[in-house]
């Protein structure tokens, strides 16, 4: 995430050289684009960490640091 983020509430997903922004709520993607093996681990990834990109995101509308989210093990 990014500081100065607008809605919808989404992350930034980044794999090799592909880079896609995905919505928090339903992991579809937003912009950019990913392979289908790559979406599918950011999909994972995210469904593992739903409340904490919750709340990152809402640090984040605060003006807050969102902190960081450890990678798909």
């Amino acid at each position: 995430m990014h500081t100065n983020d607008h809605n919808p509430p989404h992350f930034h997903a980044k794999y090799g050289d592909e880079e896609a922004m995905i919505a928090i709520e339903d992991s579809r993607i937003l912009k950019g684009k990913l392979s289908r093996k790559s979406y599918r681990l950011v999909v994972i990834w995210a469904s593992q960490h739903q409340n904490e990109l919750r709340e990152a995101w809402n640090r984040r509308e605060r003006n807050e640091n969102p902190g960081k989210i450890p990678p798909l093990r």
